[in-house]
């Protein structure tokens, strides 16, 4: 079974249509006609989420937890989450950097290694806490030092127990191999690692994060009907859902000659979705993306609060503060049109 994330910052604009005039409630019509909209949606989860440790962390939860209800964590920390008693030990000290009365939940994974063992797998299934396994190929991405270096030779009796727990494989899937081109990566990891693992484990439950091409869209598609990637996205199909992979770095080691990679973009991440999906004339199926396709691929109750995206102009902050530096958000000093609010 294999499901994807679209990554906030690959989803295209695409097509402008007029939207169904039933998914909205007229707040206000001024003389000009310009009507002030809002849209009510159960409270959405990210199913890709960095959020670091120590003060970075402290800085950072509060605006993912203000938008979304759950978050599966990534365990690429150093040294990388890849234990049960060490994920259960990070989420005690997400939960501890929470606002006060914040009802987010973090869903936590395992980082694989070669060394992983399918008693960890069972382990981590037992815990109640542990969600998925993720995997990094060694040195493809930050703090991906440790991560696997033969998939196929050393990794596949932890694979099998996974398929035994129904535990979802998180993929990051580009080869690191010098002698193929960046641009290739994801295309030839699909067909050198992917497909032939999929083939030989059709049980196993797998994400493909932070898509790139149409090769994995394509991938993603060749169990379903085909699609173009943005009415895939706006459809409403169940094989599509939320992941920021939003990804904080300080801004003194992102604005540097070997900057860190990644996109902090957890404060305006419903904000640009909202936007895609209205361009995309599918703001009716915004919802199904961004609340209930996740939490059914993962076999968890969907949230029962909601969050409201009002039509009003709001300015990004140019920065956050925390006690170590500074941290630069997606889009920072520009205005974007959807505000979200906690209902």
């Amino acid at each position: 079974m294999q499901s994807m994330q679209y990554p906030l910052n690959k989803l295209r604009e695409n097509i402008a249509s007029s939207f169904p005039s039933t998914t909205f409630k007229v707040l206000k019509e001024v003389k000009i006609n310009i009507i002030k909209m809002e849209l009510s949606i159960t409270r959405p989860d990210d199913w890709h989420l960095h959020l670091r440790d120590g003060k970075l962390l402290e800085a950072v939860i509060p605006h993912s937890a203000h938008h979304f209800g759950r978050a599966i964590i990534m365990p690429n920390l150093k040294p990388p989450i890849t234990t049960t008693a060490a994920a259960m030990a990070y989420r005690e000290s997400i939960l501890k950097a929470l606002p006060i009365n914040s009802g987010f939940t973090p869903l936590m994974t395992l980082y694989l290694t070669d060394s992983t063992t399918p008693a960890e797998i069972k382990l981590a299934k037992e815990s109640g806490v542990i969600y998925a396994v993720k995997l990094y190929p060694a040195g493809a991405t930050t703090n991906s030092q440790d991560g696997v270096t033969d998939l196929f030779g050393k990794c596949m009796p932890v694979i099998e127990e996974m398929v035994k727990h129904n535990m979802p494989l998180l993929v990051h899937g580009e080869v690191t191999s010098p002698e193929v081109d960046i641009f290739d990566r994801e295309k030839v990891f699909i067909e050198t690692v992917l497909s032939p693992l999929v083939l030989k484990f059709p049980q196993l439950k797998v994400v493909m994060e932070h898509v790139t091409t149409m090769d994995a869209v394509k991938f993603v598609e060749s169990c379903a009907e085909g699609q173009a990637i943005v009415s895939a996205v706006t459809s409403g199909s169940k094989r599509f859902f939320l992941g920021t992979d939003s990804a904080p770095h300080d801004r003194l080691k992102k604005e540097c000659p070997c900057g860190c990679a990644g996109i902090y973009n957890a404060p305006v991440a419903l904000a640009v979705y909202a936007k895609v999906f209205e361009e995309a004339g599918a703001l009716d199926k915004l919802e199904a993306f961004t609340s209930f396709n996740g939490p059914d691929f993962y076999g968890l109750p969907r949230n029962t609060s909601k969050i409201t995206l009002r039509k009003t102009p709001w300015k990004v902050p140019e920065s956050f503060s925390y006690a170590s530096g500074h941290v630069v958000p997606m889009f920072a000093g520009e205005m974007l049109d959807w505000l979200p609010s906690p209902v």
